[in-house]
């Protein structure tokens, strides 16, 4: 399919449902993968835990639990390990319909989305033994013995707010390429921007606590500043 050749919408839906079977079994495949390593991503997930609580232990109050926990990670790492076979088949659907300019941002801003993204879960795991070290400790004198999935579901959505978090300057500059933002912009609203930053993270970590939140905080703005920077210096806008 190419610019030049316009396709009906019964054959672009028809390319979408294929787009999609083909995004979905990689999925599917990538999930059988991350089952068959689950104890050493079990070894990986539970070890800020273990540092933060060398005393408490993972107990399990349902049947159903660790299963239902097996396959969280499964589906989890199924969708990081086709990440980029779901982003070449979102690319193949949509590049026709680029401009020569959007073209040449387009396989930058992906490959950015997903270092960013990456960074994002990792400094979030950094982070995590801090955070539940000082969640743990604020009554020192009851155990710590948190249930199974629980802890499971709270450490996959804190390391999923991180990476999303961290792919915001993406959208940044991507507005400023096509014209909708300007470095200017950025300069007038930085202290917005600090506000805002400072109340999404409050809002997206599920801690809640002081650390975490300057944890997410501070990389945020840094990021904005190096945005603003980024369209000054290479857009020149």
């Amino acid at each position: 399919m190419t610019a030049d050749q316009p396709q009906s919408i019964l054959s672009h839906l028809e390319e979408l449902r294929w787009r999609l079977v083909k995004s979905a079994a990689a999925v599917v495949v990538m999930a059988l993968v991350a089952l068959f390593f689950a104890d050493q991503l079990r070894g990986i997930l539970e070890r800020p835990f273990e540092i933060a609580a060398p005393n408490a232990k993972l107990i399990v109050l349902e049947v159903t639990e660790q299963w239902g926990v097996l396959m969280r990670i499964a589906l989890y790492g199924g969708f990081i390990l086709a990440a980029p076979v779901v982003l070449y088949q979102v690319w193949a659907f949509v590049v026709p319909a680029l401009t020569p300019k959007e073209k040449r941002w387009a396989i930058p801003m992906v490959s950015a989305f997903a270092a960013l993204f990456l960074a994002g879960v990792l400094f979030g795991y950094w982070l995590l033994p801090r955070g539940l070290d000082v969640l743990l400790g604020i009554f020192p004198e009851i155990e710590s013995d948190l249930r199974l999935a629980s802890y499971y579901s709270f450490v996959l959505r804190f390391l999923l707010a991180f990476g999303l978090a961290f792919t915001y300057p993406i959208f940044v500059f991507g507005a400023a390429a096509f014209g909708a933002l300007s470095s200017a912009t950025l300069a007038r609203g930085r202290r917005w921007a600090f506000v805002i930053v400072v109340v999404a993270s409050a809002l997206i970590t599920p801690t809640g606590d002081p650390l975490t939140l300057m944890g997410m905080s501070l990389p945020l703005y840094a990021m904005y500043e190096g945005t603003y920077w980024l369209i000054r210096l290479i857009l020149k806008k």
